[in-house]
């Protein structure tokens, strides 16, 4: 443990805790304030010392600034309005002091877009990190991208928040990115709130969403307001907690005017907070023994039920509004700190390497050893920055720090707080902030401690990628360019990797989809000056065995001087359904007829073997390789020898084990108006999809198919020209499975035709 645990009781007061609970106490105003983890010395009184030595001797110096910090994201489906809710959040809290828009007329757009290209293309590429204040409270927000292609942007975001705003648009419903989103916060157990937006918009139905709320996304969950009026009659809510009507006057909304609820409203009212109070006893037990004893329930009781509710994960409060009208943010922002959890109410973990990667429990206080986690990378103007989720422990500018993955010692150089692009140097960060420190080398999921404890925390999920494209610069000489920006995207994005065709020789990138690969060869022109020609977009295809195949193979080499020796037996066959790994390897020798340190060879030999197939040369995945027997020669068997024997012996049995071509076959959810949905649907027969649902949406049909990758290049133009411009769909990674018969023809000759021209 840290040993700033061990001073004297009187040192532990420092100086600036005492001044942290001096500037808390002290009138509020930006010069007393805690911004960043400085401290400001203002406003200094005898009193405010002696309630500051009160204050330090019962609690933590700490415990107060943390109860008011609050790291929420916010994310939902394309075009939900997330940016422009983000804006708006920075508006009323007096970050930034105009609003703009997303698709801005006025050339600035949102100031979370801070790139050109999501300021031309109105989407969010990048998440964005910024913090503010509202009502003497602390909050860090990251806004994220909608997109299925940036889906790497939002997993790291939830990874290290507590908690998270689900937007979800009011006529659009319960999206398939939204479904994304959600199971991503479940996955890493984010407390959320629900925000349905854009009531405003012709066709607005908050209940409806709720309703696919609670089925779809299986959401325990019921509204906290109401809305007074809907599209162009939208007026005000109704807080059902507090019971008091809100309407939003001035120019950008900024006046909040409380009011008592319309009488024509009240018998609605009544009702929906009887069914809040309802869906909160189902799993909250305090509230539950009040409701059943007809005791009546205050506003009080009914927030702090509604908080434990959050907190534990049983219960999704629905907030609603619309963002560009200006209306329901001011509630939503109070729903924040009243509902979602500061970093000390979160559990989080760390695996301790001394320990045989032992789960500890992080305190999440600032008087721990130092555990950060280094969630996103990004190549700034001044090197790369490295933005930080501080775990437990205290950050400071000048001092050394361990990166627990590569056993590194860096000095921290630079300490910053961002706002979208925008940095505010800071000379210290404690546990529960976010921040980005520059010039520190390190990937993305690197843990960094000040030395004490070598704990790492546990990773990311990283989806894998479903697409590639051959990519070369149009000139020689930029050449050295051309590596530097790939090597630093690959850097940034897990999901983005750069490989070279073993056969060509061509460099092939791979990402999420079609968007995802084109903003990366954009940015290597605009941010690197080098113009890269694109070849024909390639599908990760796979291979696989579907049944047991024996292998027996003598490798044996003599021509003069030692020669090589190594014969290898067992069998293939293929993984069971549903197993985690792609490639196993077992060792069932019985004896010594192999000596040992010959094992991993062999297994390397098999490895590199499976890279390639033998049908169109992707890599064989589901694969389990069984070594039961096999010989060596005292003097000619060598670790190559053996490498050599598995590489044959794989490829001897491999056409026997009758292999067949995975094809990546995605999710696909379509919106088309229902006039056209005919045509839609015949066209994606046409493209071998099967169709898994149709709904219907008012005036649309909601179509969802599985289509395999292959067949769905250049399909947003195919579907603008069947739907006059009308249709829209998102596609995400579904899983890889089998061709049919006559494809895996085609792709074979299709091969064999390639490398016979070459």
């Amino acid at each position: 443990m840290s040993t700033r645990k061990n001073h004297p009781p009187m040192a532990r007061v420092s100086r600036s805790r005492l001044l942290y609970a001096l500037c808390s106490s002290a009138s509020r105003s930006p010069a007393s304030s805690l911004i960043g983890g400085a401290f400001h010395l203002r406003h200094f009184s005898a009193g405010n010392v002696a309630r500051a030595k009160a204050a330090t001797e019962k609690e933590p110096w700490w415990k107060e600034s943390m109860e008011r910090l609050r790291n929420i994201g916010i994310s939902a489906h394309i075009d939900s309005g997330k940016t422009t809710l983000t804006e708006r959040i920075l508006y009323y809290t007096g970050r930034i002091h105009e609003i703009h828009e997303v698709r801005g007329r006025d050339g600035v757009g949102a100031k979370m877009d801070s790139m050109d290209l999501e300021r031309e293309k109105g989407i969010t590429i990048q998440s964005a990190a910024t913090y503010c204040s509202w009502k003497d409270y602390k909050i860090n927000i990251i806004d994220t991208p909608g997109h299925v292609d940036f889906t790497i942007e939002v997993e790291r975001a939830l990874r290290v928040l507590d908690g998270a705003i689900l937007v979800l648009c009011s006529v659009g419903g319960v999206q398939s990115q939204s479904i994304t989103v959600d199971r991503q916060m479940r996955r890493y157990e984010v407390p959320r709130l629900a925000f349905i937006n854009k009531l405003d918009r012709m066709g607005a139905d908050p209940w409806k969403v709720l309703n696919q709320a609670r089925s779809k996304l299986r959401h325990h969950s019921a509204a906290i307001q109401v809305p007074i009026g809907l599209e162009d009659d939208f007026k005000g809510l109704v807080d059902l907690v507090q019971l008091k009507a809100y309407y939003f006057h001035g120019s950008n909304g900024e006046n909040v005017v409380t009011e008592e609820v319309p009488a024509d409203m009240e018998a609605f009212v009544a009702e929906k907070r009887r069914e809040l109070i309802e869906t909160v006893s189902e799993v909250d037990d305090k509230l539950a023994e009040a409701f059943l004893g007809d005791e009546t329930i205050s506003p009080a009781d009914l927030e702090e039920a509604v908080r434990r509710a959050t907190l534990a994960q049983k219960f999704i409060p629905v907030f609603m509004g619309s963002a560009f009208k200006n209306k329901g943010v001011q509630p939503l922002l109070d729903g924040v700190i009243n509902y979602l959890p500061c970093p000390i109410e979160v559990s989080n973990y760390a695996l301790d390497q001394t320990k045989n990667e032992e789960k500890v429990e992080l305190l999440g206080s600032p008087d721990g050893p130092l555990v950060a986690l280094a969630f996103k990378l990004e190549e700034g103007r001044f090197g790369q920055l490295t933005y930080l989720r501080i775990y437990e422990g205290v950050i400071r500018k000048g001092e050394f720090i361990i990166n627990v993955n590569t056993g590194k010692k860096i000095k921290v150089p630079r300490l910053v707080r961002m706002h979208s692009d925008e940095m505010e140097d800071i000379q210290e960060a404690h546990a529960g902030q976010i921040v980005a420190v520059f010039g520190v080398d390190c990937a993305s999921g690197d843990t960094f401690t000040d030395g004490s404890v070598k704990y790492t925390m546990t990773s990311m999920n990283v989806p894998e990628p479903v697409m590639s494209l051959a990519v070369q610069p149009v000139s020689k000489d930029s050449g050295g360019q051309f590596s530097k920006a790939l090597n630093r995207f690959q850097k940034e994005d897990p999901t983005f990797r750069v490989g070279l065709d073993p056969e060509s020789g061509q460099t092939i990138i791979s990402g999420m989809g079609e968007l995802h690969l084109d903003i990366y060869v954009e940015r290597i022109r605009r941010e690197y000056k080098v113009d890269a020609s694109v070849g024909k977009p390639r599908v990760n295809f796979r291979e696989t065995v579907t049944q047991r195949t024996d292998f027996d193979y003598l490798h044996k080499k003599q021509s003069g001087g030692q020669g090589q020796y190594g014969r290898v037996i067992g069998y293939i066959e293929p993984l069971p359904a549903g197993s985690s790994t792609k490639f196993e390897f077992e060792n069932m020798l019985v004896g010594q007829a192999i000596p040992s340190n010959f094992i991993p060879a062999i297994e390397k030999g098999f490895k590199e073997a499976a890279n390639s197939g033998a049908l169109i040369g992707h890599p064989v995945e589901n694969l389990r390789v069984v070594l039961t027997d096999g010989a060596a020669h005292a003097v000619d068997s060598s670790e190559l020898a053996f490498k050599l024997a598995s590489i044959y012996a794989f490829r001897q049995c491999y056409a026997a084990s009758r292999p067949v071509i995975l094809e990546p076959v995605m999710l696909v959810e379509l919106k088309v108006p229902t006039e056209f949905q005919g045509a839609v649907a015949g066209d994606l027969n046409k493209r071998k999809g099967v169709i898994v649902g149709n709904d219907q949406e008012g005036d649309d049909s909601v179509i969802t198919a599985h289509v395999p990758l292959n067949n769905m290049f250049g399909y947003s133009t195919a579907l603008r020209s069947m739907t006059q411009g009308k249709g829209e769909f998102t596609m995400e990674y579904k899983e890889h499975s089998s061709v049919s018969h006559d494809v895996q023809m085609q792709l074979i000759n299709t091969y064999k035709g390639n490398k016979a021209d070459e």
